[in-house]
C-alpha cells in the first residue's frame, strides 16, 4: 500500500468516528453512553475500512474521468443504503426537499409513490387528480425507462431526478405491466401537485364514503372535521373508508384517523434494534360514530400508513375489510437530516398491529375479498313483468325507487367495489335492530325525574 493510500485510510478512520467521539462528548449520562460508543468503536471493521479506503483510492487514481471526492462519498453511502431494503436511501437536496413538500401536501412532479424493486422503479400508487393518473399509470406499473434512458440500478434519488421538471414540460416514461406482453411509453406532463387528502360524498341518504388518497400531516384532522360536520346534519347509517391506492405517509395522520373509529385502545406499535425505535400509538377516547357499521377499502396500492388503519380496525374488529391484499409496508422510516440539505432515510422499525401482526411483505388480508371488476347484468330486459301485463294495476309512489335504483346501477357499473361496500353497510343495517322510540309515557317520566 502506498503512503497515500495509509493516509487515506487514516484519514477515513477519523472521519467515520468523528460523531461517535462527539456524541461520548456531548452525553448527558456518561456511564451509560460510555459504554455504547466504545463498544461502537471497537466494534469497527477495521480491514474492511481499510479495503474500502484502498478502492477509493483506485477510482480517484485510475478512473477514465476526475471524480470529486465529495461525488464518490454520496455514491458510497447510496451504495450502503441501497443494498439495505429499497425505502432506505440518501436524500439530496431535490429530493429532501419533495419529501417535505409530500408531507405538506403540495409539490411538484407527476404524483406517484415509488419505490425500487429489481433495480428498477416500482409505482406503489398514483396520487387521486395528478398527472399520473390522468396518463393511466396504475399501482404496480414498472418504470423501465425515463426520456429513453434505462434506470436499472440507478438510485431512486437520481431517477427522482430525472423526473423532477419545470411545469408543463414533458417526461416519457417507459412501462412494464403485469398482463401486458410488451412495454410501452406513457407521457407525462409535470404540474404542481396539490393534493386534498380527504374528500368525501354521500353514495345514498345516510351512507358516506370517505377517501384519503394520502396520508399528509393534517389527514386524520379533515377526515373528523368532515364526520363533525356531517354528524351534525342528519342520521348517519355508516361509512365508506376508501383507503385504496393510498400509499400512506405521516405515521401520526394514520393513528388520528383509525382514532376517530376507536373508542381508545392501541392502534399500532413499532419494534426495532434501537431502544428508540420501540413505540406504541393510542387512539384518543371516543369512538365518533358510537358503534356505526364501517367498511374499509383497500387494494394492492395501499401501502404503510394505510395499512396501519386497516390492520387497527380489523383487529380491533371495528370494521369489515373489503378489497384485495394491501401491499404489504410494514416498516418505519426515520429521516435523519445531515444537513439543511440533505438527509438519510433509514428504515429503523417494524410496525405491528394490535394482534401482533407484522404486516412487512405480508399486506392485509381482506375480511371479505371483491376484486376490480367490469359488472354486467346478466338480466334479460325482454323478460315480462307484472307491470307488462294488460289490466294490471299501477305502482303506487314508484319515482324515489326508480331513482334509486338508477344511482346503484351507476355505482356498480362504474366501481363494483365500492357498490359492495355499500351493498354490506345496508345489509347490516336491515339486521341491526332500531333502538324502541321513548314513549309518552316514558318521556313523562323522564320529566319528572328530572324535575325532581
Amino acid at each position: 500500500m502506498t503512503v497515500f493510500s495509509r493516509l487515506s485510510v487514516v484519514w477515513l478512520l477519523i472521519t467515520l468516528m468523528a460523531p461517535l467521539l462527539k456524541a461520548e462528548e456531548a452525553s448527558d449520562a456518561p456511564d451509560e453512553s460510555h459504554h455504547s460508543n466504545t463498544e461502537a468503536r471497537q466494534s469497527l471493521p477495521l480491514e474492511e475500512l481499510q479495503m474500502f479506503a484502498d478502492v477509493f483510492n483506485q477510482i480517484r487514481q485510475g478512473y477514465v474521468e476526475s471524480v470529486p471526492d465529495s461525488e464518490l462519498f454520496e455514491l458510497a453511502v447510496q451504495g450502503m443504503l441501497s443494498g439495505l431494503d429499497p425505502h432506505s436511501i440518501f436524500l439530496k437536496e431535490k429530493a429532501y426537499d419533495s419529501l417535505q413538500e409530500t408531507t405538506q401536501g403540495e409539490f411538484s412532479g407527476l404524483g406517484i409513490e415509488i419505490g425500487q424493486d429489481g433495480g428498477y422503479i416500482t409505482i406503489i400508487a398514483p396520487i387521486d387528480g395528478s398527472p399520473a393518473e390522468d396518463a393511466g399509470l396504475e399501482a404496480g406499473d414498472v418504470i423501465l425507462k425515463i426520456d429513453g434512458e434505462s434506470i436499472r440500478d440507478l438510485p431512486i434519488d437520481r431517477s427522482v431526478d430525472l423526473m423532477r421538471g419545470p411545469t408543463g414540460s414533458e417526461v416519457l416514461l417507459n412501462i412494464g405491466r403485469r398482463g401486458v406482453a410488451e412495454p410501452f411509453d406513457v407521457t407525462v406532463v409535470r404540474d404542481m401537485i396539490k393534493v386534498p387528502s380527504v374528500r368525501s360524498r354521500e353514495l345514498m341518504e345516510g351512507y358516506l364514503w370517505l377517501r384519503a388518497s394520502q396520508f399528509q400531516k393534517d389527514t386524520g384532522h379533515e377526515a373528523i372535521a368532515i364526520l363533525d360536520e356531517v354528524l351534525a346534519e342528519g342520521s348517519l347509517k355508516g361509512v365508506v373508508l376508501d383507503l385504496r391506492n393510498n400509499p400512506g405517509g405521516v405515521l401520526g395522520a394514520s393513528v388520528d384517523m383509525a382514532g376517530a373509529f376507536l373508542d381508545g385502545g392501541l392502534v399500532v406499535y413499532t419494534e426495532g434494534r434501537h431502544p428508540q425505535a420501540a413505540d406504541s400509538y393510542d387512539a384518543a377516547a371516543g369512538d365518533m360514530l358510537d358503534g356505526l357499521p364501517i367498511v374499509v377499502l383497500i387494494n394492492g396500492g395501499s401501502a404503510s400508513a394505510s395499512e396501519i388503519v386497516a390492520g387497527a380496525l380489523q383487529d380491533r374488529r371495528r370494521a369489515v375489510i373489503m378489497g384485495t391484499r394491501s401491499f404489504g409496508k410494514g416498516s418505519v422510516q426515520t429521516i435523519l437530516p445531515i444537513s439543511d440539505t440533505r438527509a438519510v432515510k433509514l428504515t429503523t422499525a417494524r410496525y405491528y398491529t394490535p394482534n401482533g401482526r407484522s404486516i412487512q411483505a405480508e399486506g392485509i388480508v381482506p375480511d371479505i375479498v371483491v376484486d376490480r371488476a367490469e359488472v354486467k347484468s346478466v338480466e334479460s330486459n325482454r323478460r315480462r313483468k307484472e307491470a307488462d301485463l294488460q289490466g294490471s294495476l299501477a305502482a303506487e309512489d314508484t319515482a324515489d325507487a326508480q331513482s334509486e335504483s338508477e344511482s346503484l346501477t351507476d355505482l356498480r357499473n362504474n366501481d363494483n367495489q365500492l357498490y359492495e361496500a355499500l351493498t354490506l353497510l345496508r345489509g347490516i343495517n336491515l339486521l341491526t335492530p332500531a333502538a324502541p322510540e321513548a314513549s309518552p309515557v316514558d318521556e313523562a317520566a323522564d320529566t319528572i325525574a328530572l324535575q325532581d
